[in-house]
């Protein structure tokens, strides 16, 4: 069993990794055209969608990095 759950947090880690990278970072070519970065803004859509598939990707992977752990 314990096979299955590295495999299982490989797995893991390499989505996580995507999914982080995948995110928007910073405002882009705004702030080089006057718009302020400190407007408030909120996800929508894709971005909203990778937000909180990190949440969870991150809650599987602590999840199964514990009971890896308690196997051991």
């Amino acid at each position: 069993m314990q096979t299955y759950l590295t495999i299982a947090q490989m797995v893991l880690s390499v989505a996580l990794v995507l999914v982080l990278l995948l995110q928007v970072r910073g405002g882009g070519l705004g702030g080089i055209f006057g718009q302020p970065d400190t407007v408030y803004r909120t996800r929508r859509g894709v971005e909203k969608t990778f937000f909180q598939m990190t949440i969870v990707l991150v809650v599987l992977f602590i999840t199964i990095s514990l009971l890896i752990l308690g196997l051991s």
